[in-house]
């Protein structure tokens, strides 16, 4: 069964969904991560995405679509998929389910609830990797990333102006395609408040019985 990770910014997403990979041993699909993969690639998908980047441009959904079907084409079917960061809109949602049907591929979605307020605390205090890009909350206090030994800065966009936008981006677009999933009852609510440790401990709880 694969997996749709939803979270406002800040909740721990990525944080988590790294955590799920390892625990089910699942393909990880995050939109950020794929564009830079393809972007240097001499294929025709990958000249496309490298092409729009270096003009500056938004990529658009139709694109962020193929790349999601390219994927989902690579892995094989008995291959779980963790998708990080899709769908944003109703439009993604609708294409990303016709997309999983085809390939007869089950799915749940997994949000981790996170109040307005603590999201904005936690994105004005974190930092992040320059190199990999894993994300420290304000407790760490190292210099440097655990993981590759990367120098931890913040993010030129995390700043209350910035972080309101993407906020009220998440609310707009995101959150109806989240009370989609819900009314479906293919949700399921996290705690995403608590520790990166207990949250974990929630989610393996919660998916172990399906996913192990």
């Amino acid at each position: 069964m694969d997996l749709i990770l939803f979270g406002i910014q800040g909740s721990g997403k990525g944080t988590q969904g790294k955590l799920l990979m390892d625990r089910y041993n699942m393909a990880y699909f995050e939109t950020g991560g794929e564009l830079r993969r393809l972007s240097k690639e001499e294929s025709t998908l990958g000249k496309k995405v490298k092409s729009i980047i270096e003009a500056g441009h938004l990529v658009p959904n139709e694109i962020v679509m193929e790349i999601v079907e390219n994927f989902i084409k690579r892995i094989k079917k008995s291959e779980k998929i963790i998708f990080d960061g899709i769908p944003r809109k109703k439009i993604q949602a609708e294409t990303l389910e016709k997309l999983l049907k085809k390939g007869k591929r089950e799915y749940k979605a997994v949000i981790l609830d996170l109040s307005e307020k603590e999201a904005m605390n936690r994105l004005l205090t974190r930092r992040i990797c320059a190199d990999c890009k894993t994300a420290y909350p304000s407790l760490y206090k190292n210099e440097k990333c655990e993981k590759c030994g990367g120098k931890l800065e913040t993010r030129t966009d995390d700043n209350p102006e910035s972080i309101k936008t993407r906020i009220k981006a998440y609310f707009d677009e995101t959150m109806p395609v989240i009370e989609i999933f819900e009314k479906e009852g293919k949700l399921l609510r996290v705690d995403g408040s608590k520790s990166i440790d207990e949250v974990s401990k929630l989610l393996f709880k919660s998916l172990d019985p399906i996913l192990k």
